[in-house]
């Protein structure tokens, strides 16, 4: 009975690992029909700073001069990866194609910490702690940053709350509008980056 269980289960063994070799053979003859993951777009979309600090830009200070640029709100149409567009004034849409690297609340907030950097008269801190340490912050809501198709043209609006030291707050609504853009991604994505650098080249003035 031993030598006949132990043939047993050596046949068995060898069955199986022919069957396991011809799985994985079938598995890498399919690349295109196996999916480990989500489609990727073709290409994403970011914002890029018209102005940037150089190589080697430094600055000092104290926390008591510092400034920190906090993630926006956004509404919910904001809050994912896409353009939304607004098609009347009840229904919103998103753009065919078009798909942020990450979500627009983080792009922007880095957009106007970059501007006013670059500015040179306020020292920005990026950290998470730095940025909670600061003695002034920049917050607020960006309303909008999508698309109108009732007027043809991309939208950047947001409202500004500064809280400076001793409790002061100041607020303040800024917009961006490019005109005459197509509802296509290629255009609005440029125009959008447009749109978004002449709100932060705003406020970086409004923050002096």
């Amino acid at each position: 009975m031993n030598g006949e269980w132990a043939m047993t289960a050596k046949d068995r063994a060898r069955r199986n690992g022919i069957f396991g070799a011809a799985a994985l053979a079938l598995l890498l003859a399919l690349p295109g029909c196996v999916s480990l993951g989500g489609k990727v777009p073709d290409q994403l979309m970011t914002l890029t700073p018209d102005a940037s600090a150089g190589a080697g830009t430094s600055a000092s200070g104290t926390l008591a001069d510092a400034i920190a640029v906090l993630d926006p709100g956004t509404p919910r149409e904001l809050d994912v990866q896409r353009v939304p567009v607004q098609v009347n004034d009840t229904e919103i849409a998103y753009l065919k194609d078009a798909t942020w690297v990450e979500k627009p609340a983080r792009l922007f907030r880095n957009l106007l910490s970059e501007t006013i950097q670059a500015g040179g008269t306020r020292l920005v801190l990026g950290g998470a702690d730095e940025r909670y340490a600061a003695a002034t912050k920049l917050t607020g809501q960006l309303l909008t940053m999508g698309y109108d198709a009732r007027t043809q043209s991309v939208v950047v609006r947001y409202d500004a709350v500064l809280a400076s030291p001793g409790g002061k707050i100041a607020t303040r609504r800024f917009e961006s509008v490019v005109a005459n853009v197509r509802p296509k991604a290629k255009y609005v994505g440029p125009a959008l980056n447009e749109a978004a650098n002449g709100v932060a080249a705003q406020v970086a003035q409004w923050v002096k």
